[in-house]
């Protein structure tokens, strides 16, 4: 059967700015962090949240976020770095393309909880605000994969099928003729989950909305739909990863989180939504300061601040509402 079409690949991922090279790979990333940002803003914004927390918890949560996906590609894929004629200093090379989301979700929802905790933000409430903009940021981050040709599944000649090049890393091979190399056309994986992933933070939001979604439960489907997505699509994959039984850690590790994910969603049905008045405090915060800056003291001699969430009581300590 001949192929009647084919989604073309760049033949380039690397351009030369004087000294400084700019990686299609990186662009991709940075765009998703930032659409991540803007996305769960608003949402964190319209669920009580106060402006501008997002961004402080995102200075915690992206650079572990890195680390941690950095850290599971190398565990999950080490042949390239430690294997025969591997090279472990390219471990490092985290522009170079290669973030497993696993360990990137893990490790940045630590720093989110670290961010979390020294703002006195529940975590829960928070995860869920930024659940559909994690899948916005993922999908965008699959660009990066098409730019460095990398992330397509088996040989196929359907019309979808995705031209890919042979690859030095930077752009194409090119042969004798002044043409880049054609390795074949192959499933568009990174197509697949870019789509996926859109469908998915649609979904997400939909469910929020219509069931009041709380304590972490469109966090939990969030994981639960990516996982579903992620497990037909590794079974597409043929690039070289570890595997146990004959079959890829990433198959097993989307059955796992997959699963623990809906068993979380069960555990925490019915559970009304949190009231979140940090938005509402920090704007009356505000404003009373403002009307009693020529007055007195921001805080009177002796009393205690009260902190988000809290309401100050007559003697000027903090009253905790009922919990």
């Amino acid at each position: 059967m001949t192929v009647l079409a084919a989604i073309p690949s760049p033949t380039q991922g690397v351009w030369e700015l004087g000294p400084l090279p700019i990686r299609a790979y990186a662009l991709c990333i940075i765009a998703g962090i930032i659409a991540a940002v803007l996305i769960t803003e608003r949402r964190w914004v319209a669920r009580g949240g106060a402006p501008g927390e997002v961004l402080d918890i995102a200075v915690w949560a992206v650079p572990f976020g890195i680390i941690g996906g950095r850290l599971y590609h190398v565990i999950s894929s080490p042949r390239p770095y430690f294997g025969e004629g591997g090279d472990p200093v390219r471990a490092l090379a985290i522009w170079e393309g290669g973030l497993g989301i696993w360990g990137a979700i893990a490790l940045g929802g630590v720093g989110a909880w670290i961010a979390c905790r020294r703002r006195g933000i529940p975590l829960p409430a928070f995860a869920d605000a930024v659940a559909p903009g994690l899948l916005v940021a993922q999908a965008i981050g699959r660009l990066g994969n098409w730019f460095n040709n990398e992330l397509y599944g088996r040989a196929t000649d359907l019309p979808w099928a995705l031209t890919i090049y042979d690859w030095t890393g930077t752009g194409a091979v090119i042969g004798p003729d002044g043409q880049p190399l054609v390795l074949g056309t192959f499933h568009p994986t990174f197509l697949y989950e870019l789509l996926w992933n859109l469908a998915a933070a649609l979904a997400v939001i939909w469910a929020d909305r219509r069931f009041r979604l709380s304590h972490g439960r469109a966090f939990a489907l969030y994981v639960a739909l990516y996982c579903v997505g992620r497990l037909w699509i590794e079974l597409l994959r043929s690039d070289p990863a570890e595997t146990i039984a004959g079959i890829r850690i990433n198959v097993y590790t989307s059955v796992v989180v997959g699963l623990l994910a809906v068993a979380y969603l069960v555990w925490q049905r019915g559970r009304p939504r949190e009231v979140i008045t940090r938005g509402r405090d920090a704007a009356d915060t505000g404003q009373t300061r403002g009307d009693r800056a020529d007055a007195a003291p921001a805080v009177a001699p002796g009393a205690v601040e009260a902190r988000d969430g809290e309401d100050a009581g007559e003697d000027g300590r903090p009253r905790h509402p009922g919990s």
